[in-house]
């Protein structure tokens, strides 16, 4: 096995294209993936995954990064054993929740693969009591319920001496003097030949942390051509996306948000321009990626459904996340928004899965989704019994979504459509409208 994936590696880094010569326009998706591009925009909706021994500590996932000795913090892995994780639970929560994929945290910043690998013995199987290869059971699980698996990687290690250090990470006890690229980026390839070789068919592979170099880019080349070679040569099909906060670089196939809307930048990550590639945008059910036992301010399922329609009316999928317990469980309150979500998917899934961005923004009364000849407009704040829409599409008809009442429209001669709305009974979450265009 290690023979073949050194030369699997050695094969692809040699026929990768030369960081130096890439530009924007050398990349040519395969059928494989322009296929891929157009199932992941239809898909809508995903739930993200950030979990590790971090857990433990009930601090989030940055735990490591604020003062904490990365030998103390690594024996935490032989308390680590989450009794009560049920791949099969886990997967059956998010498929009622109307989720069509997950994203799966395999390794973070603090350098623990939650993954059975041979490239360290600082992973799931080998440091702790569980010795269980939580991923293979979230693999299987998921090929067996129809969800599609994509895997987080970081391109960071706060724990490993090869690994050059960047501005993140450097007060965990380790000589941040030592760097060897070579040495790390072949580590880093090996494990990912083995989570595109061991866990079947690989929906995504979602970098993060290439911002840890941002203060010496020009000088620090993290060769990502030929590491997207890679994934690609060992899955045509899998697509590549990276949380470099920037526009998307040669061999990504989507582009990531984080914790804004495409064109929005209110948390100061996303302030690059939204390209035309497919786009997610990731987001916290709380306020923390990984499990803080403090941080207990859930978004209320209404906010959370918001947040699903907003994206999609700007194009783009959410990746909804969640921080499991040390345990094994999922938080009860995030288990209680993910019913409440699925419920009002399985009413009104029609209007968020398979659309696009409608022709015009987002509104002071909501926004817009669109598929094929429907427009669907989301009211979430309805001003006074009409609405206007700054569309130029002809409308044949407009009809109440839940009930296909008839609804009066008609053509302002300033533009766009003046619509009646009806009485709206209290506590709709969501008052959509269904549009029929000529």
């Amino acid at each position: 096995m290690k023979k073949i994936m050194a030369a699997a590696i050695a094969a692809t880094l040699t026929a990768g294209i030369p960081a130096s010569a890439s530009t924007p326009d050398s990349y040519v998706p395969s059928p494989e993936i322009v296929t891929a591009q157009q199932e992941f925009a239809d898909n809508g909706f995903g739930i993200f995954l950030h979990w590790g021994i971090y857990s433990l500590f009930g601090q989030g996932e940055w735990y490591l990064n604020y003062g904490a000795s990365a030998e103390e913090y690594a024996k935490s892995a032989k308390a680590f054993y989450p009794a009560d994780f049920n791949a099969a639970e886990w997967v059956k929560a998010f498929k009622d929740a109307g989720a069509k994929y997950i994203t799966f945290t395999t390794r973070h910043h603090d350098g623990f693969s939650m993954f059975a690998t041979r490239q360290s013995d600082y992973n799931i199987v080998d440091a702790t009591p569980f010795k269980r290869d939580i991923l293979k059971e979230l693999a299987d699980e998921c090929e067996k319920q129809g969800l599609k698996l994509h895997l987080y990687y970081s391109h960071i290690d706060w724990t490993r001496p090869d690994y050059p250090s960047g501005r993140t990470g450097l007060k965990t006890g380790r000589d941040t003097t030592l760097r060897d690229w070579p040495s790390y980026y072949k580590f880093m390839n090996n494990q990912l030949t083995e989570l595109l070789t061991n866990y079947g068919k690989i929906g995504a592979i979602w970098f993060d942390g290439k911002w840890d170099h941002d203060q010496d880019s020009t000088a620090f080349d993290w060769q990502l051509p030929e590491q997207y070679a890679l994934i690609h040569r060992l899955q045509p099909g899998t697509l590549i996306a990276n949380n470099h906060h920037e526009t998307p670089y040669p061999g990504e196939d989507f582009q990531i948000f984080e914790r804004d809307l495409p064109g929005q930048n209110e948390h100061g990550l996303s302030g690059q321009d939204v390209s035309q590639l497919p786009l997610e945008t990731c987001a916290t059910m709380n306020g923390m990626w990984g499990y803080k036992i403090m941080d207990q301010n859930y978004k209320s399922v209404p906010e959370l459904i918001e947040l699903l329609v907003n994206a999609r009316g700007k194009g783009a999928n959410l990746l909804l996340n969640i921080g499991p317990q040390p345990n094994g469980e999922l938080p009860a309150a995030a288990l209680d928004r993910l019913k409440g979500m699925g419920e009002w998917l399985r009413a009104n899934g029609e209007t968020v899965y398979g659309v696009r961005a409608a022709d015009f923004p987002a509104q002071s009364w909501g926004t817009a989704t669109r598929k094929g000849d429907k427009l669907y407009l989301h009211v979430f704040r309805p001003e006074g019994n009409e609405i206007t829409v700054p569309t130029a599409l002809k409308i044949k008809s407009a009809k109440e979504f839940a009930t296909k009442s008839t609804l009066k429209h008609s053509r302002l001669k300033e533009g766009g459509v003046k619509i009646t709305l009806p009485e709206i009974p209290q506590g709709t979450i969501d008052y959509i409208i269904e549009l029929e265009t000529k």
